[in-house]
């Protein structure tokens, strides 16, 4: 699966896309009872922003993803943090079910998606899971903030006006952050057997124009970038549209949509 996020959008996604409150990782602990034995499946890692401080709780951690150059940041960040049980796998949903064949049944305590189902065929996948998972553990989809340029606030909508000038095209994706997109992958685990809870957490901050730009760069597929001739241009436009709309703040909901299996 070729989704464009390689070359210099993984870079950007390491540096610019944030990371996930403690409080968030200590709700993942206790909705699947994680211990220092388990093993946890982080599907559509990225450059490890959840597999990463996960690994600090369970004995390893397999980090999945079809881009090889977002692994590569992620196992560089892992070996930055001599962080040594986390596996980084080239691969995709449509690669589960061989995890089965490879790993066993019963294996995972957990799996989780952080801002990536959208990528995925869920309904498939869902059902593919069940056979991995051990009882009382399951499966998180997690979502980490509405995108940048989709935010009540008067920045983001500038922010959103000029993305659609200069890409020509209207800016609309939710990237599974949504009321509706969590009500479908509520309904989709639910159809695969799992009982489905949810629980959201708050946070906010504020953002400079370095790390908007770069949040933009971290969303776009690579052929969509600002040639590199172009970028201080391309900073100083966004400057312009966003004039007189700081501070950059935003409040921040992380969802997590827990799925928990049951003895088979």
């Amino acid at each position: 699966m070729e989704l464009g996020f390689g070359g210099e959008v993984a870079g950007f996604y390491q540096r610019y896309r944030r990371g996930y409150p403690a409080e968030v990782i200590d709700g993942l602990v206790e909705a699947f009872e994680l211990t220092p034995d388990d093993l946890v499946l982080d599907l559509g890692c990225g450059t490890g922003q959840l597999a990463l401080p996960l690994a600090e709780r369970v004995r390893a951690v397999i980090g999945m993803d079809p881009e090889p150059d977002m692994l590569a940041e992620a196992r560089r960040v892992a070996a930055d943090r001599t962080t040594t049980n986390l596996s980084w796998i080239v691969g995709s949903d449509a690669d589960v079910p061989s995890l089965a064949t490879l790993l066993g049944k019963n294996c995972l305590a957990a799996v989780t998606i952080g801002q990536a189902l959208h990528w995925m065929d869920h309904d498939t996948l869902f059902h593919a899971l069940q056979p991995l998972l051990r009882t009382g553990g399951g499966v998180a989809v997690v979502t980490n903030g509405t995108p940048l340029w989709l935010q009540d606030s008067d920045w983001s909508r500038a922010l959103r006006r000029h993305l659609e000038l200069w890409l020509d095209s209207e800016v609309t994706a939710t990237c599974g952050t949504d009321e509706e997109s969590r009500s479908r992958y509520a309904a989709s685990l639910a159809a695969a057997g799992f009982t489905v809870s949810e629980t959201r957490y708050q946070y906010s901050d504020v953002l400079d124009l370095d790390r908007i730009i770069g949040g933009v760069y971290s969303a776009l597929p690579v052929n969509l970038l600002p040639p590199l001739e172009q970028r201080s241009y391309f900073a100083k436009q966004v400057g312009r549209a966003l004039e007189g709309h700081a501070p950059y703040a935003e409040q921040i909901d992380v969802t997590l949509l827990i799925g928990t299996s049951h003895p088979r």
